[in-house]
């Protein structure tokens, strides 16, 4: 019999730490949309050469060569843009360090899989810890050269990152590769053109408490009224004192808006970004701060009116809602999502179907919602799942990561608290205890149903089998209760089972 890894205890997910909040600027002049592009154009240059100057120092970077390029930004802006762009190259090469970090460990982790499997003979099944033989010489042969392709990139990488450089597209990877296949993307060159410079320009500016508005770069008044701080090149072009530039557009954040009120209104830091969507057209300003983590609730508080298991999967969540002692109450509930197209796309898809679960959630009054604690990043490369490639493309199409974090955020304004529960076996545990005794003439429980329910149940430290052993020596309570499903506190508990009305079979 196979062991079983353990399980690890459930636990309470902490709140977010920092809040963004996005409008769209409305009724811009033509004036405004000419000097909202010659000042993105020209910070966008200067954090260009930055990041270059930043790669090319690498891991001799310190605090004076931070201090000599922040003064040759200043001339050519001033002393808090060359501090927010200065940051952003930071932010941008410690970044790609980290994804080099990673690729090195998933390298080598497909390195080993390869030669163990090419030690094995040909055929040999494997077990559940191991992967076996390859099935043909030929899949050995291709397999051992892909061994050493993987070598080689593993020891250009390796160089690279004891050198200190990395690899970074200001614009985005995604889209510089598009230049080259326009049909395929849907684009032609001028529309390519304008997205690829309104990616690269730079309207970013952090917050600094104390200051007026808590913004002395990009200000935004209580009112809504934006105005920008010009740099040194182009203060010519101010309609305003000291070198600012108002824009005609009146800013309001329908979420999140009183909040964001009483920090502009304290002079606390608010950090914001205008961008550009090129493909339609329109400006956005997002707004950004921090603030302290809400503390994590008592698990017994948050569970105290009972918990909704949620079951992630690849097109909907699976959700049933539990009674404090584990019994799934009601129906089975399903979200569906279309993770297609593009990523504002999925992500308003996310959105709308944590929505929906949240405002089930403050209808049946739960105040508790538990998921899984998904980790696919080490699951889905095809050195581990072979010519699964349907099963691969299905685990990478989870938005696990995306799904939590959204889950999170959206929770803490409901007052909902979200329980990460270990996914081990769920799925198996649940079709196995579950699904068929909740599967009845007018509901049909799928596994993913079913699962929900394993989850709901380890969330409040239950045992997901629905009963125990029967007493081995009689049948009288001596030996304790049969089932795991009410506490010894629950009223009538001993009481007979409500007639379903039916016959009987």
């Amino acid at each position: 019999m196979a062991e079983l890894r353990p399980i690890a205890p459930a636990f309470v997910v902490a709140g977010p730490s920092g809040v963004a909040v996005r409008d769209r600027l409305k009724r811009l002049t033509v004036e405004d949309d000419t000097m909202l592009r010659l000042v993105g154009a020209h910070l966008g240059a200067l954090a260009s050469a930055d990041l270059k100057n930043r790669c090319a120092d690498g891991l001799g970077h310190c605090a004076d060569t931070w201090a000599a390029r922040k003064r040759e930004l200043t001339v050519q802006s001033s002393a808090r843009w060359a501090g927010a762009i200065t940051k952003a190259s930071h932010d941008q090469w410690a970044l790609a360090r980290r994804v080099q970090a990673d690729h090195i460990r998933d390298l080598q982790a497909a390195i080993a899989t390869i030669s163990r499997r090419l030690s094995q003979p040909l055929g040999k099944k494997g077990t559940r810890k191991e992967p076996g033989g390859y099935r043909s010489a030929q899949e050995w042969f291709a397999k051992s050269r892909r061994l050493h392709l993987l070598q080689d990139r593993l020891k250009r990488l390796r160089a690279d990152h004891q050198a200190g450089r990395v690899r970074v597209v200001r614009g985005g990877k995604r889209l510089a590769h598009a230049r080259h296949h326009l049909d395929a993307a849907g684009l032609t060159a001028d529309g390519w053109r304008q997205r690829w410079e309104a990616e690269r320009w730079f309207l970013a500016a952090d917050g600094e408490s104390g200051k007026r508005f808590g913004n002395e770069t990009i200000r935004v008044t209580p009112d809504g009224q934006v105005s920008i701080k010009l740099p040194a090149p182009l203060a010519h072009h101010a309609n305003a004192p000291h070198g600012r530039y108002v824009l005609a557009a009146r800013v309001r954040f329908a979420h999140r808006g009183t909040e964001w009120a009483d920090r502009v209104e304290a002079n606390r830091a608010v950090a914001y970004r205008i961008h550009l969507d090129a493909a339609r057209g329109r400006w956005y300003i997002t707004a950004s701060w921090q603030r302290p983590a809400a503390p994590a609730i008592p698990m017994a508080a948050a569970l105290a009116a009972g918990v909704i298991g949620v079951d992630t999967n690849a097109d909907h969540l699976a959700a049933w809602r539990l009674d404090v002692h584990g019994n799934p109450i009601g129906n089975p509930r399903r979200f569906t999502y279309d993770l297609s197209g593009s990523a504002e796309h999925r992500d308003a898809q996310v959105r709308h179907a944590l929505t929906r679960l949240l405002h089930w959630a403050g209808t049946c009054g739960v105040k508790a919602v538990a998921i899984e604690d998904l980790d696919f990043q080490t699951e889905k490369t095809r050195e581990k799942h072979g010519t699964r490639k349907r099963f691969r493309q299905l685990i990478s199409g989870m938005p696990t990561s995306r799904l939590r974090a959204r889950l999170t955020s959206m929770a803490d304004q409901s007052g909902i608290a979200i329980i990460a529960a270990d996914p081990a076996y769920t799925s198996k545990w649940g079709a196995q205890h579950w699904q068929k005794p909740l599967t009845s003439t007018k509901r049909t429980t799928t596994r993913h149903d079913a699962a929900a329910v394993a989850i709901g149940r380890r969330a409040q430290g239950h045992p997901i089998r629905r009963r125990t052993a029967p007493p081995p020596a009689h049948r009288s309570d001596g030996q304790g209760h049969r089932t795991d499903q009410t506490g010894t506190q629950a009223r009538g508990r001993e009481g007979p089972r409500p007639r379903i009305p039916g016959p009987r079979t």
